[in-house]
């Protein structure tokens, strides 16, 4: 017998076997298990009643909530594709993502009212907007069934999952966007289902871990914590804003065990004074990813988190996670040693196959100096971009993922990505790693977050310029972190110049850095517009 492998079945195994046990807890409400799932049954009638059809996709702006949380199961298992936006995205590309995918339902956070008034009349598709707390519309242009009001008139409705088709579409994710219009990643059941369990088997978690929802619900499938985290009976914490004081106190509130962050998130919660006056003796493991982590930051967070702490890597194509950073049974890192392993990319989770290749696809020599493109096969990997088979076709080009990601690997099978294709910077004919020059920067006491962008030059075509903010009451010269740099890298790799920024540096609502927008200041009325992808030769010169 082959039953489907659906996100819905970790969902109905959770209800069945764990219905008293705590599951979610959001602000100043919580549900059993029991309770959740009920709701999610109302989710499912609700939207079956409100006349959502096998295929519809149905749009959330919100921020972590439980009730995106619900969406997660109750909107697949109605047979519609959820469709999670990013809110720190601008009116116009919402607009595009919403058009793109041909949504017909927004559910809408009160506090996104304003946001999606603004691009509401640019909306093609769409055919009924909902807020989310219970409550009269806001608007006119607002249905007054909110979503609790679904639910409440709503008859729990609990499909028999052995009807779903596990090969039929079940999330769609827009990738960041960072050099083009985003694209529709499109997760299958079956992607979703493998994939939780993968993730789950590399990180252990145990039936009933309390788990931190940090990182935005909206972003990459939710790492995944969604769907194993029910699977395992587990407790899922909603950080409803990340404001690192309501970390610390979530955490000794609630005795929060896992939590995924982006390195900037991590980066403010060790730099936070009011870190001391909360028990955080709980924490047995946090995941680092989104963007590269530098050897200091997993150091910081062992110290001043008194945890385990280990970068992994993935994308919103991959339902994301690809790698872990954990050290591997059998091998010893010691001090400085391993934290740079655990800093590291890492290596492939079970169910998921990389290689680093160079630009005919062959692989490169696993040396840890050789260079080339990440690729990758995976039970998680996407069924392709929406709408865009040419786009697919060139991503998937011979079975494997093209990522996009320029990397090293050593014999043991570990990954260190050097950069994106288009951040690396190419000065005289060598290539420059941006990020490896980033973590040499990060190492210094006095910064706080920094960007390393090429800037034009007469002789060598670009060089290396650092973008630095300074941690608060923190000096430094421009002298001193580029001598700092230099005493640790090549002189070539080194920045010529830093510039001190009084503001944060621009992200993506993902943690990411923006560094197209950095870019743009630098070459501006350039005879030649930097491209936003360049050749990586295939080996790298030693430092």
């Amino acid at each position: 017998m082959n039953l489907p492998l659906t996100p819905v079945r970790f969902l109905r195994y959770a209800e069945q076997q764990y219905p008293q046990a705590e599951a979610v807890v959001c602000g100043d409400e919580r549900f059993t298990y029991a309770q959740f799932a009920e709701r999610v049954a109302r989710l499912v009638g609700g939207l079956r009643g409100a006349g959502v059809q096998p295929g519809d996709r149905v749009a959330f702006l919100s921020g972590n909530c439980h009730r995106l949380l619900e969406a997660y199961y109750g909107v697949v298992e109605a047979g519609a594709v959820l469709l999670p936006l990013n809110v720190r995205l601008s009116p116009q590309e919402l607009a595009y993502i919403l058009n793109d995918a041909g949504a017909t339902m927004l559910f809408v956070q009160e506090q996104f009212l304003g946001l999606a008034d603004s691009f509401r009349n640019d909306l093609r598709t769409m055919k009924s907007f909902h807020t989310l707390s219970q409550g009269s519309a806001a608007a006119e242009w607002v249905s007054p069934d909110s979503y609790e009001a679904l639910l409440a008139n709503a008859t729990p409705l609990r499909e028999d999952f052995a009807g779903i088709d596990e090969n039929s579409l079940a999330e769609l994710f827009y990738t960041s966007g960072t050099s083009a219009n985003p694209k529709g990643v499109m997760l299958t059941h079956r992607n979703i289902y493998l994939h939780a369990l993968h993730t789950a088997l590399a990180h252990t978690p145990e039936n009933g871990a309390v788990l931190m929802h940090a990182i935005p619900l909206f972003h990459a499938n939710g790492w995944g914590v969604a769907h194993f985290g029910a699977l395992l009976g587990g407790k899922h914490v909603i950080l409803q804003r990340f404001d690192p004081p309501e970390v610390f106190r979530l955490i000794q509130q609630e005795r929060v065990q896992f939590t995924g962050l982006v390195p900037a998130m991590a980066t403010a919660l060790v730099n936070c004074p009011e870190r001391e006056k909360y028990d955080l003796s709980s924490l047995q493991r946090i995941s680092l990813g989104g963007a590269a982590a530098s050897p200091t930051l997993v150091r910081e967070v062992e110290e001043k988190l008194g945890c385990p702490c280990y970068a992994g890597y993935g994308l919103t194509e991959t339902a994301p996670v690809l790698t872990t950073a954990a050290t591997k049974a059998g091998m010893t890192l010691e001090d400085e040693q391993r934290y740079t392993g655990q800093a590291s990319t890492g290596y492939a989770i079970p169910g998921v196959e990389l290689r680093v290749v160079d630009e005919n696809d062959n692989d490169v020599p696993r040396d840890g100096k050789a260079v080339g493109e990440i690729i990758s096969r995976s039970d998680g990997l996407m069924e392709g971009y929406w709408r865009q088979p040419e786009a697919t076709a060139e991503a998937m080009r011979g079975g494997w993922f093209h990522t996009g990601d320029v990397a090293t690997w050593n014999e043991d099978g570990y990954l260190l990505i050097v950069d994106r294709k288009k951040d690396i910077i190419v000065s005289g004919g060598e290539n420059i790693s941006s990020l490896e020059v980033e973590k040499i920067f990060c190492a210094h006491p006095a910064v706080l977050e920094l960007a390393v962008i090429p800037v034009p030059h007469p002789t060598w075509g670009e060089v290396p310029k650092a973008l630095v903010v300074l941690k608060p009451g923190a000096q430094a010269t421009e002298a001193e972190l580029i001598e700092f740099c230099r005493a640790r890298l090549a002189h070539y790799k080194c920045p010529r110049s830093v510039e001190f920024q009084d503001a944060p540096l621009p992200r993506t609502g993902t943690g990411k850095v923006l560094k197209r927008e950095l870019r743009k200041k630098y070459w501006k009325g350039q005879d030649t517009i930097r491209p936003e992808s360049v050749e990586v030769k295939s080996s790298a010169k030693g430092s």
